[in-house]
């Protein structure tokens, strides 16, 4: 008779669950915590290999993330049940990720921009634009989507990116986008838009601080790699 793989017949040790309750969410790898989610595997796969197989198969969580439910329910070893507990998971993990604290964060520096945006832009299909408008003292007063799609200067209306800015009476702004493929190096086009925005930024004094490319697990910063800020 095939055997289903659980969770509860692993040692004691190297079960995901217990380590979890013991030493923390964050002790426990990818596929260990997916393997919590789906509780079982199948006839000759525990669950955290199922978990292996599911991330490796999608190219990563990111890519778990951007697959639809019905890809997600075919793959051997889930179903509906488990592929919902997958999404849902997913989708709370986003939206804690972008929810709005009770106090507006203020940005430091790059990589506080980036944890604003990170999770979720990195899993989304095409390339999307946003800015993050700045009060006098950087604090966050809201994230604007700008545009979507393949990104050049010429397809940007650079008066349309800075209309929620005046709106808002921001008084900064930082320019962020992504890459699908993962890769955040910048192109030419980043390069060429990101000037473009700063001269009309400076014309309308509001100050465009950074440009941050984000990709697979990492971001770019233009202005650290010091490219069209000088």
């Amino acid at each position: 008779m095939s055997t289903q793989y659980r969770i509860a017949d692993l040692p004691a040790a190297e079960r995901p669950r217990e380590r979890l309750r013991q030493q923390g969410a964050q002790s426990l790898s990818t596929a260990e915590l997916l393997a919590v989610l789906l509780r079982t595997g199948v006839p000759g796969e525990s669950a955290v290999r199922l978990g292996e197989r599911l991330l490796g198969h999608f190219g990563g969580l990111a890519g778990l993330q951007r697959a639809d439910f019905a890809e997600v329910q075919s793959q051997h070893g889930l179903g509906e049940a488990k592929a919902a507990t997958l999404k849902a998971a997913i989708e709370l993990g986003r939206r804690l990720a972008v929810q709005e604290p009770g106090e507006r964060p203020a940005i430091s520096g790059p990589a506080d921009a980036a944890a604003l945006v990170q999770y979720e832009m990195a899993g989304l299909e095409q390339e999307h634009l946003r800015a993050i408008l700045l009060d006098t003292r950087n604090k966050v007063i809201a994230i604007e989507e700008v545009s979507q799609g393949t990104l050049n200067s010429a397809q940007v209306r650079i008066a349309e990116l800075f209309k929620a800015a005046i709106r808002r009476n921001a008084a900064a702004l930082i320019l962020v986008h992504n890459h699908p493929s993962g890769d955040p190096t910048p192109s030419a086009d980043d390069i060429a838009l990101t000037r473009q925005v700063r001269e009309a930024g400076r014309l309308l004094e509001i100050e465009v601080l950074d440009h941050l490319i984000i990709g697979q697990g990492r971001y770019v910063s233009l202005k650290e790699q010091k490219l069209a800020f000088g």
